[in-house]
């Protein structure tokens, strides 16, 4: 229906019937006048705003779900915070599923299929952090004035383009060709290899998975800032810390759900697509998943994403009655910048002048730290928890990796919502959210001695924590019982002989003859394996004198160890929604935004990225078994210390949790709310929006905050 004053959409109805004087203001565009007293008059209410113009509409862009004027009532559903969670959800969890999952675990099989160093593979999984960091600036300062949503809609197709660009190798680089059957017990002639170095034009394929990493960054950059903002801007506050929890668990629960896809998809031989079968099976060291497939299914899902986000408008409809119910609970420095100019943070001269500001709120810097170093032992733990389980319990890389996801995720995402559930349910205000992170953190770091407790040793080792039969010398895997066989040192497939000991391979433990079709495969004829000395023979070891795979440890601990460590994730996460809506609270409005860039900055400059790095540096020096292959090139380590390495995990994580409550509990002492009873004024040049009583409800201001 057409007016004098344009057209009516009967879709869209306003959330309020004073919305009309809200209409001319954008929280974006707000400034906040405190009167510290609150027995001073207040002054003269201004004359009523004329009816809202066309442009005024605009300008607040408070508006209907759709593209212009096509804006079908069906769309409207999803025109609320709820329909905005929903796909935020959404692409945080196919972030999680690329970036954290997809990724991580096909990395073994790029740098076979590419023949790539670990070294160089290692920078392929840094591209995203460095693509990050180096974005997260600029877009969280130039996107808060902007269009959100639009902004959401430009990180699923970079997303996409990330996972297509990613995939592209496979469908370029041909089929895969393997060598000849290796043998893996002692042959007659022996597994000779010589030291030789050949390049491969295989290799240039690393500057693709970059690029495609690179790519996944730019997308991934407005989805915790610009959209975290954005559910903040749309709820009212005691609500804010519930919406930001869920959509944190998505991206928590993103990464169990691309382990367990990709190692589906592991089964599947590589080109499998070409119409190719193969006779080896997937036990066999030549054989590579089709680790392509779940790049090419992110890529279509995270286009998909692309017209749900750009149909949201600027701002759902009643942000700004919301906007008005919230009181500031920035930290009173005295740095904050009081600009009436509207036009503020549109131009790139703004952005030391912003960042300056930003860096001069103690209580953020400190709260911002205190992320990092908690992000340090999160990211290591995720990283290396797997190998820790496999060693400590004696367990298959398999078996140990699926426990730790059955751990680490669900406590990680359980955490997050309970986290928010929590604020959200008490309405605490800034200074009480920063005191639960506190105290959630010292449980945690109570809870993280458990590794002491837990740890088992070392199960015997022939060669290095046993000899062989009472021959050879500890250090050495080559002794008199196989030193005819020239086995590969490169060749790790470790086996249980009837007398309790762990061999390095069939090869070194001397076995001569193999039953393949057995489960699992056994071998016969071993000169290195003695009778049995450590556990009594049984009537399935009578039939073998070693079976492939690891001896069962001994250790009874797994259960407590998964117990406790599930209940210190549980803690430890619970902490990480609170820190944020903190984060949020404690800055200027119009430096939301930048304030959460700035966050994830130092959490990947301190966190993210040295995490792995320090975490393998430790574990790396617990190593008691190297791989050296015939170059002299030390490799992979194959044995640990089991006690060493629990307690320089335990040490990390100790002085990381340390750190994080130091930082908290600098940021509770530092924080300086607004003084009670203030009058603040939201105003956009001389129209006033909304106004805060002098004499407001204190009962709601203490829980609402």
């Amino acid at each position: 229906m057409e007016g004098d004053g344009g057209i009516d959409n009967p879709a869209f109805v306003p959330s309020s019937p004073s919305l009309a004087r809200h209409l001319p203001a954008s929280p974006a565009e707000v400034e906040v006048s405190v009167q510290t007293s609150p027995s001073e008059e207040l002054p003269p209410p201004p004359p009523p705003p004329p009816p809202p113009q066309p442009a005024q509409v605009a300008e607040l862009e408070e508006g209907p779900c759709g593209w212009g004027r096509f804006t079908p009532a069906f769309l409207q559903r999803c025109n609320n915070p709820k329909g905005f969670l929903f796909h935020y959800c959404l692409l945080a969890l196919i972030q999680g599923i690329v970036v954290n999952g997809l990724v991580n675990i096909s990395i073994s099989t790029i740098e076979k299929r590419y023949e790539l160093k670990s070294s160089l593979t290692g920078l392929v999984s840094s591209s995203y952090d460095i693509s990050f960091c180096m974005l997260s600036l600029f877009v969280s300062f130039f996107g808060e004035r902007g269009h959100k949503p639009r902004w959401l809609a430009f990180a699923s197709f970079m997303m996409g383009l990330g996972s297509l660009i990613f995939s592209l190798p496979h469908f370029t680089s041909g089929e895969y060709h393997f060598g000849s059957k290796f043998e893996d017990t002692c042959p007659a002639t022996g597994n000779v290899s010589n030291c030789r170095d050949v390049s491969s034009k295989l290799s240039s394929y690393l500057y693709v998975f970059i690029l495609g990493q690179l790519l996944l960054g730019v997308g991934g950059t407005p989805l915790y800032t610009l959209g975290t903002a954005f559910i903040d801007d749309s709820v009212p506050t005691h609500k804010s810390s519930l919406y930001i929890g869920i959509g944190f668990s998505m991206s928590v629960l993103g990464p169990a759900i691309g382990y367990v896809l990709g190692g589906q998809l592991l089964k599947i031989y590589i080109d499998a697509d070409m119409g190719k079968r193969t006779f080896i099976a997937e036990d066999d060291p030549r054989w590579l998943g089709a680790w392509w497939i779940g790049f090419i299914l992110s890529w279509f899902l995270s286009w998909s994403l692309i017209v749900p986000f750009s149909c949201f408008p600027k701002q759902l409809p009643g942000t700004a009655e919301t906007q008005a119910g919230k009181v500031s609970q920035a930290h009173q420095n005295g740095s904050a910048i009081q600009t009436s100019d509207k036009n503020f943070g549109k131009s790139i001269k703004d952005f030391p002048a912003a960042l300056q500001t930003l860096l001069r709120n103690s209580v953020f810097m400190c709260l911002a730290l205190s992320t990092s170093t908690e992000a340090l032992i999160t990211t290591g733990f995720a990283t290396f928890l797997p190998k820790f389980i496999e060693n400590q319990f004696g367990l298959s890389s398999s078996f140990a990796a699926t426990l730790g996801g059955v751990v680490l995720i669900p406590g990680a995402a359980l955490g997050q919502v309970l986290g928010g559930v929590i604020v959200s349910k008490f309405k605490m205000a800034c200074k009480n959210i920063m005191k639960f992170s506190l105290l959630m953190s010292v449980l945690s770091l109570i809870l993280s001695f458990v590794f002491i407790f837990a740890k088992c040793g070392n199960e015997p080792f022939a060669g290095v924590s046993e000899a062989y039969n009472g021959t050879g010398e500890l250090g050495n895997l080559t002794a008199p019982c196989n030193v005819n066989c020239n086995c590969l040192d490169s060749f790790y497939y470790p086996v249980c002989g009837r007398d309790g000991v762990q061999y390095f391979s069939p090869c070194i433990a001397g076995c001569k003859n193999s039953v393949p079709q057995s489960q699992p495969k056994v071998y016969h004829n071993c000169s290195c394996i003695g009778s049995p000395e450590y556990a009594m023979p049984s009537a399935e070891s009578l039939g073998y004198e070693a079976k492939a795979g690891k001896c069962e440890s001994r250790c009874t601990n797994l259960p407590l160890f998964l117990g406790f460590f599930f209940v210190t994730v549980i803690f430890t996460f619970m902490a990480g929604t609170p820190i944020t809506v903190a984060i949020l609270r404690c800055v200027n409005t119009y430096q939301r935004s930048l304030a959460l860039g700035v966050q994830f900055v130092l959490v990947r400059l301190l966190g993210t990225i040295p995490g792995p790095i320090v975490f393998g540096f430790a574990i790396d020096s617990s190593c008691t078994l190297w791989d050296v292959n015939q170059c002299g090139i030390r490799g992979a380590c194959w044995l640990y210390d089991n006690t060493k390495m629990a307690f320089m995990l335990v040490g990390i994580s100790f002085g990381c949790k340390v750190l994080t409550i130091f930082f908290n509990a600098l940021a509770i002492f530092l924080y300086k709310p607004p003084p009670s009873g203030t009058n603040v004024t939201f105003q956009n040049e001389n129209i006033v929006v909304a106004s805060v009583p002098a004499e407001p409800d204190h009962s709601k201001m203490r829980h609402d905050g």
